[in-house]
């Protein structure tokens, strides 16, 4: 193996695969990323067994085929500390990787290419393409409501689900919920399917480029996504998501239309003398103004008062001001409407010019 290649052109590809890569696991050539060399070009693969991610970058010259695999972290640091905009010289001497650069000389160990794992091809049963920026904006809306490390393990993951011409994304943690949807040109048969957790995170660091398409394929076991420089591919979970269509609020006839910015400084100034630990604040609804209310232990209140769009009974109810401050830096709007029921129930918060995202969130008892 020997090669020559830009610094940037190898950091890109280096950077993407990075976040794939197993930090402490049993298997030491997991912390390694496989480099291959075909022709003019480079692909360079991460995985931990449950993701994979292979990126791509042209050389300066061809080379002979080869295979091999360098730690991950100790090259990324490396090619990251070079000065930009400079050729870097790679060439394998026995069972060394060496790496060269101006004056700066590297040697890097390697394990044999034959070792590295391959996370397995499947089947696709849908396959479709849209643009970078929608797929991204659908995943965005929705993955901070998924679960951390909950028992419930599928809820630790974002359901994606195709039915006719809509792809859906759902995220719940039992607690909250959020439903964004898009349509694609493309008729797609009904399926559900929920991808991981680190997963989705690096999906959302993949889509970089909104005007370019994405390929995406989706099968029993594993979905791939697939740019012009980069190939993402992530098992699934094996488990059953939560019916979502009975946890949105129906017969909600309290509507409440706010100012997005307005609702959200107002939110995040009572939160500071909110309880740490429960993060609670209670809203009480009336005619035309929102009281949010905001207290703690040491005996310390906050106050605040925000004009709506509101004619109908007075309501008061407690959320977690966490939850409702999650929603309101997703949504893209400049109005917000939230329809509630009774003060048990939970609220439905959404966009209120496009109704292409919908958030619930259950109340507190204060």
């Amino acid at each position: 193996m020997k090669f020559s290649i830009d610094r940037d052109a190898l950091l890109k590809p280096l950077q993407l695969v990075s976040g794939a890569v197993e930090k402490r696991s049993n298997m030491p050539i997991l912390s390694n990323v496989l480099m291959e060399v075909s022709d003019n070009l480079l692909r360079v693969t991460g995985t931990d067994l449950e993701v994979e991610l292979v990126g791509e970058a042209t050389l300066n010259t061809d080379a002979e085929e080869s295979r091999i695999t360098v730690p991950a972290k100790k090259l990324l640091d490396i090619v990251k500390s070079l000065p930009e905009q400079t050729e870097l010289h790679f060439e394998l001497q026995e069972s060394k990787a060496l790496l060269r650069c101006g004056r700066s000389r590297f040697s890097l160990a390697t394990l044999p290419a034959d070792e590295y794992p391959n996370v397995e091809s499947f089947d696709a049963d849908i396959e479709f393409s849209l643009k970078q920026g929608t797929l991204k904006t659908v995943i965005d809306s929705t993955q901070f409501s998924m679960a951390n490390q909950d028992v419930r393990y599928y809820l630790n993951g974002l359901l994606m689900e195709t039915d006719g011409s809509v792809l859906r994304a759902v995220a719940t943690d039992g607690h909250r919920l959020a439903l964004s949807h898009k349509t694609v040109e493309a008729s797609l048969p009904e399926k559900q399917v929920i991808v991981p957790r680190k997963g989705v995170m690096e999906m959302l660091r993949l889509l970089d480029d909104e005007d370019k398409d994405v390929t995406i394929a989706i099968g029993d076991n594993a979905i791939r996504i697939t740019t012009d420089t980069a190939v993402f591919t992530s098992k699934l979970v094996d488990g059953r998501f939560p019916d979502y269509q009975r946890v949105l609020p129906k017969g909600g006839t309290k509507m409440v239309i706010a100012s997005r910015n307005a609702l959200k400084q107002a939110l995040l100034r009572a939160s500071i003398l909110s309880n740490e630990k429960f993060r609670g604040v209670r809203i009480a609804i009336e005619s035309g103004l929102m009281k949010i209310t905001a207290n703690n232990p040491e005996q310390e209140e906050a106050e605040e008062m925000v004009d709506i769009d509101y004619d109908n009974d007075l309501l008061e109810i407690g959320f977690n001001v966490s939850y409702l401050l999650d929603v309101l830096n997703h949504i893209r709007a400049e109005d917000v409407r939230i329809t509630l029921i009774d003060n048990n129930s939970s609220a439905l918060i959404e966009n209120h010019e496009e109704e292409d995202s919908m958030y619930v969130v259950m109340p507190m008892r204060l």
